[in-house]
């Protein structure tokens, strides 16, 4: 497994979970030492900023042609096991962990753990 800090590839085609929708400030709460963004301490500048977010479930290293044989219904083998945390990245960068979890029928990843990188 590679470096938790290291940026990941572009997963286009691998699994993960991903919206363009950024998230609420409300619903992380109030935060005093917010910045003032020159109206008041106002951050409705930033609520229409696009971020992608990706749940990365695993990972596995596999050749060209084993990829290419691969059909409907067989098994490729990630570098996690079942009820371990998945990484959430926001603009490639590691973020959070947590469990996924069924939404009303789609999947959705409950946050279990903020990740806070230095420097």
């Amino acid at each position: 497994m590679s470096d938790p800090g290291e940026p990941i590839p572009n997963l286009e085609s691998g699994v993960m979970v991903e919206t363009d929708t950024p998230p609420s400030f409300e619903e992380f709460g109030s935060n005093s030492h917010t910045p003032d963004a020159g109206s008041g301490g106002s951050l409705s500048a930033v609520h229409e900023v696009p971020v992608r977010v990706q749940a990365v479930l695993g990972r596995a290293r596999v050749p060209v042609g084993e990829l290419i044989r691969m059909k409907s219904g067989m098994v490729l083998e990630l570098d996690r096991r079942v009820g371990e945390p998945v990484d959430v990245y926001v603009n490639n960068r590691l973020v959070a962990r947590g469990e996924v979890m069924l939404v009303d029928h789609a999947l959705g990843v409950t946050l279990t753990e903020i990740v806070r990188q230095d420097g």
